[in-house]
């Protein structure tokens, strides 16, 4: 709901700053009073606004990356591509320990979880209607937790592993831990790779001036990356009630895939055969500083921290084509794509406990910048005297600052648990080209947020939750400008786009019985202001651009068993079937769709004595995108790992052994009909050791 009561927003923050005035409290406003238990920590800790998986021990991440984590977790699906689904909602927000990156966002997003490495991981955060205290933008959020060692004394583990085609990756880490210092790092090098295949056709006609045509893209290619990674951090302890923590990380990532792609292009009685060549380079780097203070003392706490983060791209779009009919002389074209992504955040939260339960409320404060350049130009094979073209090389700026404050309350009643939660937020949107005006847009809402429990019986327990939320633009997505994609595509943004509305309501049921756990839940999603693919064609060559005026609804059940007969044993199933509903504008109107899509997740595991066999298998059903369709995928995943002595462990794991990564598409729209696939070949078979240092 969008409101303009700046009389409201103003009170509001007086409340909060006078709060703040109040003794200090130890947990988030969202988080109910923390209990130290020494023992062994419990696989899955449900709350009452999230769910928290333990992932510290599981065999797959050993040799794994971050994707292969998030693929074994319950609740949460991911593409051979990296594309992240929970229960079945494809606008996912990624957090690390709490905090956004510039890393997790946008294309880069999917590069950063497949070279991240598994064994960093302590747990993973499913929250699938965040309550108020969290920006939500995009609806659901996983939260990354990385593994961090406080324990007195000093530690150090190395891992290694290695797999076909060449690939392998080493790595340590260690923590020191004395009185109140404690420091703590990681090192590691990755040799990564990725084979693709893929194929596109499009038969397209312009209604207007009768034109028709049709292209054909076919390409199979293998990118390997080399991968750097450090991170450091320190914390100290300024009292019994008081702390400090600062950490940096960094990320480096560097290809140069030789790309052949053929295209046969038809017209009328004409035909064009060529073969479009390029080799890079592809390079990326991630950077994050952080510094938080926190103060806890019984039942109040207060939490501040500002970070830092930075990624900077560039995408070499140079190319040669090499003409098979008609015979001509190779034509090259010098291009590329430069981006970097700024992200400053600030943000305070206070709680205090209370006889009721404990309220919160909390201050966030993010500045983003995206700065992107396109360079595109005609190369005289004789002289190599470069031509840029006007229309694919332009530059621009898109600065977003978002502001918000938010109230929680947590009540508690005797059976009853409720988390009341408000946010006011205010998004200021400025596209800034490198010709031309700049262009400015801001919008301002509150969304609610409720998060209810009953206890029915010691071992069940009812849930309801909801939650509204904006989720803005892609900064790709306000390009003012037309960038080229390949030889059959072009990308024109629209800086006039409006954030998307979203709502969630779920209602479910948690319950344990001897050794059975189960849950199910049936959840309503609806979007608004939903953007979409506009495509029209110039000079034979689709041009892709977004508008708003798309409208989504979901609605379906979502599911899980985990079943542990004895200490060795555990078996698990999560899955969900929904129906899909979309409007998406086309030329002639909108065009609506409705079909039901799903996905299963098992998983086995089983120990004895120093083995851990573990198997984990995933399908996700075909469903209808906008204006069209895609295929069915699966994976299946093997993993063993054996416990050599106490410090050595060895591990082998076997991904996707299937190869069932492969997926098909097809668009009918208007002007174009397009139909292929996309295959990111994910067999592998890795080989490990780690080896801990205590």
């Amino acid at each position: 709901m969008h409101f303009n009561q700046r009389r409201h927003a103003r009170a509001t923050l007086s409340i909060i700053l006078l709060g703040s005035l109040a003794p200090p409290m130890a947990a988030r406003a969202q988080d109910p009073a923390v209990v130290t238990v020494t023992g062994k920590k419990a696989p899955v800790l449900k709350k009452l606004d999230k769910t928290v998986y333990d992932v510290s021990n599981m065999a797959r991440a050993a040799n794994g990356t971050a994707q292969d984590v998030l693929q074994s977790t319950p609740e949460i699906a991911v593409t051979a591509d990296g594309q992240i689904a929970v229960k079945g909602n494809t606008q996912v927000t990624v957090l690390v320990d709490g905090k956004p990156a510039a890393m997790m966002a946008g294309d880069e997003r999917a590069v950063a979880l497949q070279t991240m490495s598994g064994t960093d991981i302590a747990g993973i955060e499913v929250i699938t209607n965040p309550s108020a205290a969290y920006n939500a933008n995009g609806g659901a959020i996983v939260n990354i937790v990385l593994k961090r060692k406080r324990k007195p004394g000093a530690r150090a583990q190395m891992q290694a592993s290695a797999a076909d085609h060449g690939l392998w990756n080493v790595g340590t880490s260690g923590d020191i831990t004395h009185k109140e210092f404690s420091v703590h790092g990681s090192l590691a090098y990755r040799r990564d790779g990725t084979r693709k295949f893929r194929r596109s056709e499009v038969e397209w006609h312009n209604p207007f001036g009768g034109q028709a045509g049709s292209t054909l893209q076919t390409s199979d290619i293998f990118v390997r990356r080399k991968v750097e990674s450090a991170a450091f951090g320190v914390d100290y302890a300024l009292g019994d009630t008081d702390s400090l923590s600062l950490s940096t990380r960094y990320n480096g990532r560097r290809s140069r895939p030789l790309l052949d792609t053929l295209n046969v292009m038809r017209e009328g009685a004409g035909q064009s055969i060529f073969h479009r060549i390029s080799e890079g380079p592809n390079e990326q780097s991630d950077n994050s500083a952080s510094l938080s203070y926190s103060h806890q003392d019984s039942g109040n706490a207060l939490k501040a921290m500002v970070q830092r983060s930075n990624t900077t791209g560039l995408i070499d779009k140079s190319y040669g084509d090499v003409s098979v009919e008609p015979l001509r002389a190779t034509t090259y074209s010098r291009g590329a794509t430069r981006s970097a992504r700024h992200l400053n955040q600030a943000t305070v939260d206070w709680s205090r406990a209370c006889a009721h339960g404990q309220w919160g409320m909390g201050l966030d404060i993010q500045d983003e910048v995206n700065d992107l350049d396109n360079y595109q130009a005609s190369v005289d094979r004789l002289s190599g005297a470069e031509t840029p073209d006007p229309a694919t090389t332009n530059g621009y700026k898109v600065a977003t600052t978002l502001s918000a404050i938010y109230l929680t309350d947590q009540i508690k009643h005797g059976q009853w648990e409720a988390l009341l939660g408000g946010r006011i937020e205010r998004m200021a949107l400025r596209v800034r080209p490198a010709q031309g005006a700049m262009q400015s847009a801001h919008w301002q809402a509150f969304n609610p947020s409720l998060h209810l429990k009953y206890a029915a019986s010691d071992k069940t327990d009812l849930t309801f939750t909801y939650r509204r939320s904006l989720q803005r633009p892609d900064p790709r997505d306000l390009n003012p400008f037309t960038t080229y994609v390949d030889a059959q595509n072009l990308s024109r943004g629209n800086p006039g786009l409006k954030p998307q509305r979203l709502n969630s309501w779920e209602i479910g049921a948690d319950t344990e019985l001897a050794q059975v756990s189960a849950s199910a839940a049936a959840f309503y999603r609806t979007s608004g202001d939903t953007v979409a693919d506009a495509r029209s064609f110039a000079d034979k060559v689709l041009v892709t651009s977004k508008q708003n005026g798309g409208q989504a609804r979901s609605a379906g059940l979502t599911g899980s068993l985990d079943w542990m007969p004895d200490a060795a044993l555990r078996f698990g199933v999560d899955g969900g079937m929904y129906r899909v509903a979309l409007s998406t504008p086309d030329l002639y109107g909108q065009v609506r769709q409705a079909d039901m899509a799903g996905y299963m997740n098992l998983r086995a595991s089983y120990s004895a004595g120093p083995d851990n066999l573990s198997l984990d298998a995933h399908i996700q059903s075909a469903a209808i995108t906008p204006l069209g369709r895609h295929g069915s995928t699966s994976n299946v995943n093997l993993s063993w790992k054996r416990q050599l002595s106490k410090t050595l462990t060895f591990t082998v794991n076997a991904s996707d052994i299937f190869d069932g990564s492969k997926r098909s598409y097809r668009t009918d729209a208007s002007t174009f009909r397009q139909a292929g696939f996309d295959h990111f070949v994910a067999r592998r078979m890795y080989v490990g050791f780690v080896k801990k240092l205590e």
